[in-house]
C-alpha cells in the first residue's frame, strides 16, 4: 500500500510540473502582470471607451493560458466570442520593444488601435515613437515575434538588427 502510495503521490507531482510549466510557457507569449494580461487591464474598452480601464476580479476569462480581465461582464462577453479581435499584438508586450527583439512590459496608458489592431508600449516617451514610426515598427515588430514569441524575455540579450 506505501509503495502504491507513493506512486500515486510520484504522479501527481509530475502531472503538476506538467501544469506548472505549462501556465509558464503560456506567459511567455502573453505579458502577465499581477497575475492577469495586461496587469488587469480590460483589453475590450481601449476599443469601447477610446481608454484604457482597469478590469475587475468579478468579470474574468482565460485565453492564451492566463487571465484577462475586464471592467463589465459585457466587454468579458465580447472579448471572449472573438479574443484575436481585442487581445493586443505581440502578446501585449511593448511593440516597440518587440520591433528590435525584445519583450518589455508595458503601461496602459501607453497605447494605440491602428486598423482595428491594439499596440501597447512601454511608456509615454516610446509611445510618442511608436506614433512617429507607426508603419515601420509595426513591420519590424510583426517580423520579430515570429522570432522571439516562445522566448522568455531574460533571453533575448542582443537586439535583431534590420
Amino acid at each position: 500500500m506505501f509503495h502504491s502510495l507513493k506512486a500515486g503521490l510520484g504522479a501527481l507531482a509530475l502531472s503538476l510540473t506538467v501544469l506548472a510549466t505549462a501556465a509558464a510557457a503560456d506567459e511567455i507569449t502573453t505579458f502577465v502582470d499581477h497575475g492577469a494580461a495586461i496587469g488587469g487591464t480590460d483589453p475590450v474598452a481601449y476599443f469601447t471607451e477610446g481608454k484604457p480601464v482597469k478590469g475587475s476580479d468579478e468579470f474574468t476569462t482565460t485565453y492564451d493560458g492566463v487571465t484577462w480581465k475586464f471592467a463589465s461582464a459585457y466587454n468579458r462577453d465580447l472579448f471572449a466570442a472573438d479574443p484575436a479581435k481585442y487581445a493586443p499584438q505581440y502578446g501585449g508586450f511593448c511593440a516597440f520593444g518587440a520591433s528590435k527583439g525584445f519583450k518589455i512590459p508595458v503601461v496602459p496608458e501607453a497605447w494605440k488601435i491602428v486598423d482595428g489592431k491594439l499596440y501597447l508600449n512601454n511608456s509615454k516617451a516610446v509611445q510618442k515613437r511608436f506614433e512617429a514610426e507607426t508603419e515601420e515598427i509595426i513591420h519590424d515588430a510583426t517580423l520579430n515575434w515570429e522570432i522571439i514569441k516562445d522566448k522568455k524575455p531574460e533571453d533575448l540579450k542582443e537586439p535583431i538588427i534590420r
